[in-house]
């Protein structure tokens, strides 16, 4: 069940702090805000989806040439990228030097090929979160991973597959993801609409609209 009760604090705060936090002031790899962690936290909306791989797949629609949908052989056949990124979170904490493997989105592109009126994604994931982008950050960006430090992606990281993002906030990179619709339009995802930033850069302090 969704956890109702963080989800409403988490609006209030939304509500209450949008205008409370500095501007960057430079870029060293810590963003304003930020601190450091060794660890990797778990945050939810209280519902970890125990998706098996065998029934795990990603489906790709919307303005697209050739809508495919992924089973998990299908995925794990793709082009496989190892990539070294830090991670930020909007709760203000930061872990450097994490090791993804996963498929890049531009691998995805190439073979579903976003039609010319495409200019933003929403991901949706398998406990109905929905977060959105803008292509070119897509492109720029996101990493569909399925490893992390060398071992599969656990359940509570949202395993089997999610999508990671360096540049800016977590959130924007969906849990246990299901489903990349290519839209002609912006289409604000759960948070978005819920008080937070729609462009999420760390660097700006951008956690609330």
């Amino acid at each position: 069940m969704i956890n109702k009760k963080l989800i409403e604090a988490k609006e209030r705060l939304a509500k209450t702090a949008r205008n409370s936090s500095p501007a960057a002031t430079g870029k060293d790899r810590l963003p304003p805000g930020q601190h450091e962690v060794k660890n990797w936290p778990v945050l939810d909306l209280g519902i970890q989806p125990d998706i098996p791989k065998e029934k795990w797949s990603l489906t790709i629609s919307g303005l697209v040439a050739n809508p495919r949908q992924f089973t998990w052989d299908e995925f794990m056949e793709l082009p496989q990228a190892e990539l070294v990124r830090d991670f930020h979170c909007v709760t203000t904490w930061s872990r450097f030097d994490n090791h993804w493997r996963g498929v890049e989105f531009k691998t995805i592109c190439d073979i579903v090929k976003p039609s010319p009126q495409a200019t933003h994604i929403v991901c949706a994931s398998y406990d109905d979160y929905t977060t959105n982008l803008p292509l070119n950050v897509a492109l720029d960006d996101l990493l569909l991973v399925h490893t992390w430090e060398g071992q599969p992606l656990s359940r509570e990281h949202g395993g089997p597959v999610r999508g990671v993002v360096s540049k800016i906030y977590a959130w924007k990179g969906a849990k246990w993801i299901k489903e990349i619709e290519f839209l002609p339009v912006d289409q604000p995802g759960f948070w978005e609409v819920r008080g937070y930033s729609n462009t999420a850069d760390p660097w700006k302090e951008e956690r609330y609209s």
